[in-house]
């Protein structure tokens, strides 16, 4: 393993017994991610994101294959490991009852901090993440935003290495959700490895460094936003043709200006060309040649959501 990866996973898989029958959950999954980069980890329900992330957090032992986390293997070292990452799971670990600053106190102390450093470590997490006015009231009293910020602040108060973000911003408002990229973004420039995982593209092409897609239990994808956005160089033209998007994409299956072409399910269809500015007028002829009358065309240039869909045939929200 390279001294500057966080994660250097290879072969991972996990297969689980599901009413006499062999589900393969994940098949042969290899991660290289690099210390001190946001890494986002993206892949729709079912494909086998949270049992990898629930591998390399050592809460699910792999059935194959091998990683080193944080620099410790992980088959062999899993209390080590656990020392040196930080873990924020979907669901949140405050307790309402008490208070942020309590509970602050409490996982430091479960990490073997003295009293002392304990309540140092506390204050210093608590005017990071600007919890000072809610930092003595009981986490039950507290906003979405307040209580998603406690989470992470529980994560990182043992300062791991590596920290696992499991949805981080799911379910708050915008302006949360925005101060919490700003909190992300800080961890890594003073030095933490973060793993992110989400369900907001645009939130993936903002904070990572790189992501990794994965579907069907294999990755499927990997690179910074800019390279694997980079692979749809060109423009995207998408027509609405209300439920007749596979008739329509058998006129265009062997056109010499279409260099990939979708039909994500929604009646529409998406045509990647080299410049829409000519492919535009090449469309519509070849539509209205066939009878076919579009109900919308609409440009844009690729994005994530572009890399997604074609790499796993569905949107990430489906």
């Amino acid at each position: 393993m390279s001294a500057t990866a966080a994660v250097d996973a290879r072969g991972l898989r996990k297969t689980y017994r599901f009413r006499d029958t062999d589900v393969a959950a994940v098949q042969g999954v290899d991660l290289f991610v690099e210390s001190g980069q946001i890494f986002g980890f993206l892949g729709p329900n079912g494909a086998g994101k949270t049992t990898t992330l629930r591998m390399l957090t050592t809460l699910l032992p792999m059935d194959s294959g091998t990683a080193t986390i944080a620099g410790i293997d992980l088959a062999t070292r899993p209390a080590e490991v656990r020392r040196r990452i930080g873990y924020v799971a979907q669901g949140g670990s405050t307790w309402y009852e008490l208070t942020a600053r309590e509970e602050l106190v409490l996982q430091a102390r479960m990490y073997g901090c003295s009293r002392a450093d304990a309540v140092r470590r506390a204050a210093a997490v608590i005017e990071a993440f600007e919890l000072n006015d809610c930092a003595d009231r009981r986490c039950k009293t507290y906003s979405g935003g307040q209580r998603r910020r406690a989470d992470v602040a529980l994560g990182v108060i043992h300062d791991p290495g590596l920290l696992f973000l499991d949805e981080p911003t799911a379910g708050l408002d915008p302006q949360s959700r925005a101060h919490m990229w700003i909190e992300i973004r800080r961890l890594r420039d003073n030095g933490m490895t973060v793993f992110l995982t989400t369900h907001y593209l645009d939130e993936a092409d903002a904070l990572c460094d790189r992501i990794a897609i994965i579907d069907d239990g294999r990755i499927v994808a990997e690179g910074s936003p800019a390279e694997l956005k980079r692979e749809f160089a060109g423009d995207v033209v998408s027509i609405g043709l209300n439920g007749a998007s596979q008739a329509a994409a058998r006129l265009f299956e062997h056109q010499p200006y279409v260099r990939r072409l979708e039909a994500p399910g929604d009646g529409g269809l998406h045509l990647y060309v080299d410049a829409a500015q000519n492919a535009v007028p090449l469309i519509l002829r070849v539509l209205d040649r066939a009878g076919v009358l579009p109900e919308s065309v609409e440009l844009h240039r690729p994005s994530l959501d572009d890399v997604f869909l074609a790499k796993t045939g569905r949107s990430l929200r489906d």
